[in-house]
């Protein structure tokens, strides 16, 4: 059999295509041993090659550009190409079109669209069309349930441009479709177009835009079949946008929930979702924080287990019910007091419901070890499931998360754990009831997946940047991390002294030396539960904010990787760079009396040493933040006087962070970081006005100039490798101080970046207006780690009344009050963009409306990111059932989406 392959791309120079695919002549799906192609005229390239059919029935094949070495390689976008060898007897010529990784419109074939909104009900298989020499193939996913592609052309097999006579389409390899056409001798060259056929009105009824298309075949034997692909049905009605809602699962409220929303609750806010034309649901990480047992594990970014489920979000009574009728009607009755709380009682809630895992896991455990559905799970899982159980167990033995005081187990050895956690031994129940909760976990939220799919919502994860510090990954694999280093956020308006979340940063080298397998495993096991995922800070995969573990405040850190400014660069900047001078801290008398008042007398004492004239350094038992945090962790303990502690702690941290330059520890005292946010410092203001021009010179060189081709390049080798793991739709939080390089690198993934109207990426703005934005985004007015749409406004009045007048175009003064009118303004500037979703936290949502919004709308705010001991607690003040009743909101709300051109109806 002989297969020639034939492609249209316009190359530059020194680039030449080749076809590389699974069967030996091709390659072995092996670049290096592609087959090449020859350029023949106007940007066509082909090939031929014969192959061997003998046990072959089908190969995969993808194009691929070469220039001029075999480390200069790009690939089409999309998966592999694929053709069934099995019916056919002759040879087969193969008319393809590039795949552009450019393309807008590549996110409607993730699973999202092609495996949930645009899911075909039940792809049919017709039967072959004897003698075929045509197949016209068209890869499109975007189409509505009841109905079908189909084809018309000049020529006869095609209908003579008839409407009535045009072929349909098959979708049983959804989202390409094909037709199989038999030609006769005069149809070789014929002009065609696609067009939708309604299966319920039984006719065709729209036509492509543009012009016709072309199909030629030069072979008149009979045997041959030419298979042309063609890329996007030219939809006549523009671009398919969608909206959502996000919401916490914490926060969700039911009538039926036990003090917190749970996994199966989620269900009615995709009721909701439905009643209103809403199409995706989003939601923060869920998987488990236990920790230490108490409000503080409600953080739901650090995670002990980026694949266990947090045990908080099980049902109850989903699982099982007690024998003892009178010990479940108790459970069930506190569960209700607690459910009637205005906020999230984070310790009752796991204090109810870990005594009720015990006992029904006693209760049915002969049976849950014997369950068929168990064992599959915990075959497909073990891999993880053991390590967390063990992790669990051993945490509650040793009263502590942090492994390293865990003595013989300190260190992870997969042999010593399995012994460990053997059926065989006496504990075995206190490894296997982690098995039994995971368990259930699953079963509730794969009811949840599935049930979001059959209603054609989309489920949209959360992916954190971090891992916690004290986690089952970091006791299993701490070679993956750099655990004597903290990740966290440089800082910005909402937190001044940056953020330090604690989490060690990826040890990336380390990760890439078996192609990211942590992260495939990861991401594989969430595309079981959802169709999309957000990634958390995604900057963090072009550099990460890093602070040093004796730091505690975010301005202490620096971006890795990163190149420093060298000796001989300082000093080619006009600047005499005197290390002690710029990499100590600065410490002088006068800001004593600035930062501590009355008490400056017995810092002075306690904390420094004085040095020359009215000079100090720190002593050396306090010389980092850190020592000096642990020294206040125990004076403030059942202190009375906090507020003066903290004010000279505070005022110590500003004292060290008084330096601007941080020493690169691997450039033998030849490289320098100058310090974020040096411009505010003590130190900074005392220069002379040469030296600060020469600093802030350096400083927007290293910022904002020198890192950008790094930071891509960086980018560009690991977001590829883990973004391809799956096949769901990819949200990229990109908020913060971006770098240049983003966009570009974002865009040529296919990735969706977040707009927040308040936070602009273009600086030199204090809002960004949701018309402004690209396609390949998502626009919300706030997110939870910020205030409400009425909290925001209501925080600032100068700023309400600039945006009252310069936003939304108002003349007056501003309302004092965010008033339910202004709400949907904001809500309607969102939906009316260009971007291809605009998601909306559940609080802005009904703040268009006086009587379903909350009274208090500082109480809606789910995170301050400034507070790293922040209690996660907020719990939305409606029923999920009452608001699917809302019928008058909910109309309203689904005209405002159905207006904009949101609902997905094409």
């Amino acid at each position: 059999m002989r297969l020639k392959f034939e492609i249209n791309y316009h190359t530059e120079w020194g680039q030449n295509l080749y076809v590389s695919g699974s069967c030996d002549e091709l390659g072995k799906n092996n670049s290096t041993q592609a087959l090449p192609m020859n350029y023949t005229r106007d940007g066509n390239w082909e090939a031929g090659v014969e192959i061997e059919k003998k046990n072959i029935n089908q190969i995969s094949y993808k194009y691929l550009i070469k220039n001029g070495s075999e480390e200069n390689i790009h690939w089409e976008w999309g998966g592999d190409r694929t053709l069934d060898l099995s019916k056919i007897s002759g040879d087969v010529v193969l008319q393809d079109a590039w795949r552009s990784n450019k393309d807008i419109e590549n996110a409607l074939y993730s699973q999202a669209f092609a495996g949930n909104l645009f899911k075909r009900n039940k792809p049919k298989r017709r039967k072959p069309v004897k003698g075929a020499n045509c197949r016209l193939k068209l890869i499109a996913p975007r189409i509505g349930k009841d109905q079908s592609f189909c084809i018309s052309g000049s020529c006869k097999s095609l209908g003579a441009w008839d409407p009535k006579k045009a072929i349909v389409m098959q979708d049983s390899d959804f989202p390409i479709w094909h037709a199989d056409i038999k030609l006769d001798s005069s149809e070789l060259e014929f002009d065609y177009k696609y067009c939708i056929y309604d299966h319920k009105q039984r006719k065709l009824v729209e036509w492509e835009l543009g012009e016709n298309r072309f199909f030629s075949s030069v072979s008149k034997s009979k045997d041959q079949l030419t298979v042309k692909t063609d890329l996007k049905f030219r939809y006549p009605f523009g671009l398919w946008k969608g909206a959502g809602v996000t919401l916490p699962v914490f926060s969700l409220r039911t009538k039926n929930s036990f003090g917190i929303g749970e996994f199966l609750d989620i269900k009615l806010l995709i009721d909701w979702a439905v009643e209103t034309d809403l199409k995706i649901v989003q939601i923060l990480p869920v998987n488990d924080t236990v920790a230490t047992h108490t409000w503080t594990d409600s953080y739901p970014y650090a995670a002990i287990s980026v694949f266990a489920f947090h045990p908080i979000y099980l049902n109850l009574p989903a699982i099982g019910k007690l024998k003892d009728n009178k010990e479940m009607k108790q459970f069930i009755k506190k569960g209700k007091e607690l459910n009637a709380l205005s906020e999230i009682d984070y310790e009752a809630v796991m204090n109810l419901k870990s005594p009720f895992y015990k006992k029904i896991y006693d209760q049915n455990k002969k049976q849950f070890l014997k369950d068929r559905g168990f064992k599959t799970f915990f075959e497909a899982n073990k891999e993880w499931l053991v390590p967390y159980a063990a992790f669990s167990r051993l945490r509650d033995q040793y009263k502590t998360p942090d492994f390293t005081k865990w003595g013989t187990y300190a260190h992870y050895n997969k042999y010593k754990i399995e012994a460990l956690t053997s059926p065989e031994n006496e504990d075995y129940d206190d490894y296997a009831i982690h098995y039994f909760i995971q368990y259930h976990l699953h079963l509730q939220m794969q009811d949840v997946a599935d049930y979001a799919r059959e209603k054609g919502v989309v489920l949209k994860g959360d992916i954190p940047i971090g891992i916690y510090r004290n986690s089952t990954d970091a006791w299993v694999e701490p070679n993956l991390y750099n655990m004597d280093k903290q990740a966290g956020a440089p800082p910005d308006a909402y937190a001044i002294s940056g953020q330090n979340w604690g989490f060690p940063t990826y040890n990336w080298e380390e990760m890439a030396k078996d192609g990211y397998t942590w992260w495939r495993r990861r991401l594989s096991h969430m595309a079981s539960y959802f169709d999309a995922y957000r990634i958390d800070h995604i900057l963090g995969f072009f550099r990460i904010w890093e602070i040093p573990m004796d730091s505690v405040e975010g301005l202490m850190g620096r971006f890795n990787p990163a190149i420093p400014m060298f000796k001989y660069e300082l000093k080619g900047n006009t600047l005499h760079f005197d290390y002690d001078r710029f990499c100590k801290p600065y410490i002088r008398e006068y800001m004593l009396d600035e930062l501590f008042g009355e008490d400056r007398q017995e810092v002075e004492n306690t904390y420094l040493n004085r040095g020359e004239d009215d000079f100090f350094n720190m002593k050396d038992e306090f010389d980092t933040q850190r020592k000096v945090e642990n020294y206040f962790a125990l004076k403030l303990s059942g202190s009375n006087k906090k507020d003066r502690l903290l004010k000279i702690k505070s005022g110590l941290f500003t004292l060290i962070s008084n330096v601007l330059f941080f020493e690169d520890q691997s450039s033998n005292g030849q490289g320098f970081h100058p310090r974020i946010a040096m411009h505010f410092t003590y130190s900074f203001k005392e220069l002379d006005d040469a030296a600060k021009d020469a600093l802030d010179k350096i400083y927007i060189h290293y910022y904002y100039e020198r890192q950008e081709q790094f930071w891509k390049g960086k980018a560009m080798v690991k977001l590829p490798a883990i973004i391809n793991a799956t096949n769901m739709l990819v949200f990229g939080e990109d908020l913060g101080m971006v770098p240049d390089c983003v966009p570009g690198v974002m865009e040529k993934l296919g990735l969706l970046n977040l707009e927040i109207q308040r936070m602009p990426k273009n600086t030199d703005s204090e809002f960004s207006h949701p018309a402004n934005s690209n396609y390949m985004s998502v626009v919300s007015p706030s997110c939870h780690d910020m205030s409400t749409i009425r909290g925001w406004w209501e925080e600032d009045l100068d700023r309400a009344q600039r945006f009252y007048n310069n936003i939304l175009g108002h003349f007056g003064e501003v309302p004092h009050n965010c008033e339910s009118w202004i709400c949907r303004e904001m809500i309607n500037q969102h939906l009316y963009s260009p971007a291809m979703w605009a998601i909306f936290p559940i609080q802005d949502l009904v703040a268009m409306d006086e009587n379903l919004r909350n009274e208090n709308s500082v109480a809606e705010q789910i995170n301050e990111p400034s507070n790293p001991k922040h209690y996660w607690r907020f719990r939305f003040h409606q029923n999920m059932e009452d608001m699917i009743k809302a019928r008058d909101f909910n109309n309203m709300l689904k005209e405002l989406v159905i207006r904009s051109g949101r609902d997905g109806v094409e």
